[in-house]
């Protein structure tokens, strides 16, 4: 009798077993069903490794950047738009992480979770995808770069969508380099990445933004302040190296901002202290990632941890080991102009099969409505008092450059900002590696990309 109630409670566990396996299975093939469907070895929709059967990916006045036609993927007609929207849009072979093409396969090849792909094969129910994305405002930023490596992107800071995401260097999907797997010279280095999803970069001047928010909210008295350059700020260890040399003499917090003295930045990073500048960068959200239409960008990097007072210096002006993600300054940027609400990027335009990522709010993000509008008055003043509204026309410009040193090289040229327009409420985030300088270079560029939204705003 004991034996045979010992081998039911075994039958009754191997069965329990089965179900619970049986659970498991399922359960994951419900979440990843579409990925498995959608995956490179399955010939029904690809075709030397090449996705050939699918629905097409459009901007957002309906331009076809990628289609599916007679088992062959088919991009956009036009040179330029191919280049510049390639890393947004992905490509066929999925080389491209962050694409489109890939991260919505199973919409584009119409995956359901009762016919799995058959629907897509036969019946051709795949899933059209519409972008926030302006191709021609695409186009304009490409050309913006004027050959550099880098990124540059537009959005809408009150909804999220962005107008033009755009990275370098890219390809012609429909030509591709031979070569481009096996060249050693560096011109291809990182032509898969999104840089604006995936980079991480030296921010120079553009972190004193950060520092800036920090005494902001650290510091009593801060705006009656009167500081002193002499050319280089004395830390414990060395000395921080102003970028005018001769010095700027007296300043105010605002001016010390506007013409980005080095000394005045280390001086309050070095007061502040290492807990208070971490405290703010984590409540910025650098070290965290976000999902911009469920590419996961990566995460900026702020340690100080065994950092000395000399490198908490550099690192207040956005050098030392400091690294940034260029969606978490764009973020940041409009952070600043929506009274401190971040919203993150998104580039999917919402359907019947895709769930609206339009005003996802950046929760990792905490910037109070106070500081928000004391950041936005400084910002404007760099753009009126020094780098002059002329280089922003019509735009009622906020923001900060950046000319970032990287060792033996020149220098990341950066700037990020936003109008103030009540009517264009848009933020754009400049980083062009090795590019040069802030005023001379990623201003410039950043002017042409707001002007070309601009222009296509007024259209619609």
């Amino acid at each position: 009798m004991k034996s045979t109630t010992k081998r039911a409670y075994v039958i009754f566990a191997l069965i329990a077993a089965f179900f619970a396996g049986l659970g498991i299975m399922m359960y994951n093939f419900y979440t990843h069903g579409g990925e498995w469907a959608a995956h490179r070895i399955n010939t029904h929709i690809y075709v030397n490794r090449q996705l050939t059967v699918a629905g097409s990916i459009s901007d957002r006045d309906g331009k076809k950047l990628v289609s599916s036609e007679n088992e062959k993927c088919v991009f956009s007609s036009d040179y330029y738009t191919r280049l510049s929207t390639l890393h947004v849009v992905g490509d066929s072979q999925g080389y491209i992480p962050t694409g489109i093409q890939l991260l919505y396969r199973p919409e584009l090849i119409g995956y359901n979770f009762i016919n799995g792909v058959y629907d897509a094969v036969v019946s051709e129910d795949s899933v059209d995808v519409g972008l926030t994305i302006d191709s021609e405002v695409s186009k304009v930023a490409y050309s913006a770069m004027k050959g550099n490596k880098g990124t540059i992107c537009c959005y809408n800071y009150k909804t999220g969508a962005v107008v033009c995401m755009v990275s370098a260097p890219t390809y012609d999907p429909h030509n591709k380099p031979g070569d481009i797997n096996t060249d050693t010279s560096g011109k291809y280095d990182g032509i898969y990445l999104n840089r604006f999803i995936s980079g991480v970069f030296t921010p120079g001047s553009t972190f004193k933004v950060v520092t800036a928010i920090c005494a902001i909210e650290n510091i009593e008295g801060l705006n009656d302040r009167t500081f002193k350059c002499s050319g280089k700020y004395k830390a414990s260890g060395g000395y921080v190296i102003c970028n005018n040399k001769s010095g700027h003499g007296k300043l105010s917090f605002e001016k010390a901002l506007n013409v980005s003295c080095n000394c005045v930045f280390a001086q309050l990073a070095d007061e502040l202290g290492n807990k208070k500048m971490m405290q703010t960068v984590d409540k910025l959200g650098f070290n965290n990632s976000v999902e911009v239409s469920r590419a996961k960008t990566a995460k900026s990097y702020f340690d100080l941890s065994d950092s000395t007072d000399l490198d908490r210096g550099w690192a207040g002006i956005g050098q030392y080991t400091t690294l940034v993600n260029p969606c978490q300054m764009l973020m940041l940027a409009g952070a600043i102009a929506n009274g401190g609400e971040g919203i993150i990027p998104y580039v999917v335009e919402s359907s019947s099969e895709i769930i609206s990522e339009a005003g996802q709010i950046n929760r990792n993000m905490k910037l109070s409505a106070e500081t928000a509008a004391k950041v936005k008055k400084l910002l404007r003043s760099n753009v009126k008092n020094y780098y002059g509204d002329s280089k922003f026309p019509d735009l009622k410009m906020c923001g900060k450059t950046g000319s970032a040193e990287v060792e033996g090289e020149r220098s990341h040229a950066w700037f990020f900002g936003f109008s103030q327009r009540e009517d264009f409420p848009y933020a754009v985030v400049v980083c062009l590696e090795n590019g040069g300088t802030g005023y001379y270079d990623a201003i410039p560029a950043a002017n042409k990309v707001m002007q070309a939204v601009l222009r296509e705003e007024i259209k619609k």
